[in-house]
């Protein structure tokens, strides 16, 4: 609706006098007639007041940039709303002298009514579709004149699965590769580097849904929708490190591989490299889908976690079963270990987290907490004393494992959130939406940058069975 222009003015005015009372250092901003030049001699950083601030000058100048702009925006919005508000009165004076004139039985008065409706409901959407215009403007403002974000480029892929990727994980020992879990029933090894396939794993009969590697040996751990878990040993060679190609030779093969066909691979894909197809050992006691598997610290102990709604603790020598985790009253979605503590965190679409704590082997103690509001999709320990969690809530919170009782940050998003992901040395948060979006934040909720979107349309409901 149009703003009148008393309360207009007296919110500009209010808003031009602020508290007095400040502190000595604290950031106000003067505000400054848009139609006005600044006198030459003044330089940004005179029109803040504080000068004991400690933000840095290019900072403090980018703010005022900022608010300048807003300023402008609102002042033509305020001018746009008194001429539309005028336009209305003079509507409504002609429907009212339209009105007056048609009382004798003009059989056009329904045709007049008609009309000055349409015409106001015309107007009326004028104003929203003005006031929508602008507001977007003004958001397009800050985002081109916000520096910090990171720009990302895709450098390499990894093309031979034959259907989705359910996780994936680097080994933290050398050889450093990465290994891909897939809905096709298996698990690849790949040359970072080079992209090329080094090896198969085709050892479960159903959905790889996570892949973890051991942290000190050749050994990697894979949790499968045929309700077991595998423990098997690699043996890989890396590939000679190739040139760089010569990007201004001439190219005929203008296909981009992002725009292959689905399960169409190179000529060195999986089907000609080593397969390993028998586990060194497997663990069985879940009575559903195994949807992810972990490592302790040590790696002499594994923790898997399942649709039974239940969470397995293995002795990885005797593939013995230590402890089983319930309490959750749902289907698990995840689980975690923490990289250097006895601790593990799992997550269930009961809308909460639980911290399973082992440092004590005599017992083992639980902690449940409620920060969300649906499905919690995963739920992942950092290289410092923090928790980060998903949900198909739309939110992302990271919380400090020295006070659980409210987070440090949540990060609000436009999409249902799926298996999250936390850099071990620059801590930073990778965020998988179901809109196919990937977004990079900080630990305190600051987004740093989106990865590039592919081509390929997603293709949801797979299973993991």
């Amino acid at each position: 609706m149009p703003v009148e222009g008393g309360s207009s003015s007296g919110s500009a005015s209010a808003a031009r006098h602020p508290k007095q009372k400040r502190k000595a250092h604290s950031l106000s901003i003067r505000r400054t007639n848009s139609t006005e030049e600044r006198p030459p001699g003044i330089l940004r950083g005179d029109m803040l007041e504080g000068q004991d601030s400690k933000l840095p000058l290019g900072l403090r100048n980018n703010l005022l940039d900022l608010f300048g702009q807003i300023e402008r925006e609102f002042e033509n919005l305020y001018i746009e709303n008194l001429e539309l508000r005028r336009e209305i009165d003079s509507l409504n004076e002609r429907l009212t002298g339209d009105g007056q004139a048609i009382e004798g039985g003009d059989p056009s008065k329904g045709a007049l009514k008609a009309k000055a409706s349409h015409s106001t409901s015309q107007l009326s959407q004028k104003l929203k579709t003005t006031y929508k215009a602008s507001t977007s403007k003004i958001v397009s403002s800050f985002k081109a004149t916000t520096g910090s974000r990171a720009l990302c480029q895709l450098l390499k892929e990894y093309i031979g699965h034959r259907d989705g990727i359910w996780d994936l994980s680097v080994t933290r020992t050398q050889p450093v590769v990465l290994g891909t879990a897939s809905a096709d029933h298996s698990a690849l090894l790949w040359s970072i580097e080079t992209g090329k396939c080094l090896l198969r794993y085709a050892g479960h009969a159903g959905s790889v849904n996570s892949i973890k590697f051991h942290p000190t040996e050749q050994m990697a751990l894979t949790a499968s929708g045929d309700q077991t878990a595998h423990i098997w040993r690699y043996m890989v060679q890396l590939p000679a490190p190739q040139p760089p190609p010569d990007v201004s030779a001439p190219c005929d093969d203008d296909q981009d591989s992002s725009d292959r066909e689905e399960g169409e691979v190179d000529g060195d894909g999986p089907s000609e490299v080593p397969t390993v197809r028998v586990a060194t050992a497997t663990l069985k006691s879940h009575q559903g889908v195994v949807i992810a598997a972990d490592w302790l610290v040590g790696g002499r102990q594994v923790v898997t976690a399942s649709w039974d709604r239940a969470a397995n603790l293995y002795e990885v020598e005797t593939s013995e079963l230590v402890h089983t985790l319930t309490g959750h009253d749902q289907e698990l979605t995840h689980c975690c270990t923490h990289p250097t503590q006895r601790l593990v965190v799992t997550s269930s679409r009961d809308t909460t987290f639980r911290l399973w704590d082992f440092r004590d082997p005599s017992i083992h103690s639980v902690n449940v907490f409620q920060g969300h509001t649906d499905t919690v999709t995963s739920a992942v320990f950092t290289v410092g004393d923090n928790v980060v969690s998903g949900s198909d809530d739309r939110t992302v919170k990271v919380w400090d494992l020295k006070n659980m009782r409210s987070p440090i940050a949540t990060i609000r998003t436009d999409s249902a959130v799926n298996r999250i992901s936390v850099s071990a040395n620059q801590r930073i948060i990778a965020l998988p939406h179901d809109n196919r979006q990937v977004r990079l934040f900080d630990m305190s909720g600051v987004r740093l940058a989106r990865l590039p979107r592919s081509n390929r349309m997603v293709r949801r409901g797979r299973k993991r069975y």
